[in-house]
């Protein structure tokens, strides 16, 4: 995929899945604003990576006026917007009877909220260009899952989120989502907490997988490019399931 000349937001870029789609994008020829909670970490990405073709754009996207100034930021560094990946997200293992307030509040302002915030923010840009946004979800935004239910709501409206956006925002822009099962990064490796068992590992989890293996992020990069790119230009409101086949293997 060759998306030289086209400019990108990737938010949550400075690790897991974020790293691999920007890695990705420069890869195929893009110009890529990068945003992470804090500009230490955005500056350490950018140190890694290297080259002209990233700019800084961070910020805590769980308040709406830093969505508004990374957007800013991100459209006045690249010069325009071809495409947004709201990636930023976060992960907490906890039962209901576990969980409180704060809990609450710290996933939907991330997961979802920053979301929606973020791609409004942005919509004068990808209209012009005529672009693409990208959501990641979950497969527990598809199915639930024990142990992780605000985790789960908050996918759960992603998904939907994605649905109404592509709705409402078509024909002037595109909007898709992924939904990854567990993959092999620092989140997912807290689904380990799941087996409460002293050291369980990543090979634990791939029973839940027909693939019986786990995903990796550089392959959650690729679906996210195909589904900027030319290739899904008519796919909107879809929800690609990057899941090594753990959803159609649910009896339920």
């Amino acid at each position: 995929m060759d998306f030289s000349g086209k400019k990108v937001l990737v938010t949550g870029a400075t690790r897991g899945i974020g790293r691999a789609t920007t890695a990705a994008f420069l890869d195929a020829g893009a110009s890529v604003a990068v945003n992470g909670r804090s500009q230490a970490s955005v500056d350490r990405l950018m140190s890694e990576l290297g080259g002209d073709r990233l700019v800084a754009a961070p910020g805590d996207l769980s308040e709406v006026a830093v969505c508004e100034a990374v957007a800013k930021t991100a459209v006045d560094g690249l010069g325009g917007l071809d495409y947004l990946v709201n990636n930023a997200g976060i992960y907490v293992v906890a039962s209901m009877e576990d969980s409180d307030e704060a809990a609450w509040d710290s996933l939907n302002d991330i997961n979802v909220k920053a979301t929606f915030f973020l791609s409004r923010a942005l919509l004068p840009a990808l209209r012009a260009s005529k672009g693409a946004i990208v959501n990641l979800g979950s497969s527990a935004g598809l199915a639930g899952s024990a142990q992780t239910t605000i985790y789960c709501a908050t996918k759960g409206a992603v998904v939907n989120l994605t649905r109404a956006m592509a709705q409402e925002l078509a024909p002037d822009i595109r909007v898709n989502g992924v939904c990854p099962a567990v993959i092999a990064t620092e989140m997912g490796g807290q689904n380990l907490d799941i087996f409460g068992k002293p050291g369980a590992t990543m090979d634990d989890l791939k029973e839940w997988y027909p693939l019986d293996r786990i995903g990796t992020p550089e392959e959650v990069a690729q679906g996210i490019l195909f589904l900027c790119s030319p290739a899904a230009a008519f796919m909107t409101g879809s929800m690609l399931a990057m899941d090594g086949g753990a959803l159609s293997s649910d009896s339920s």
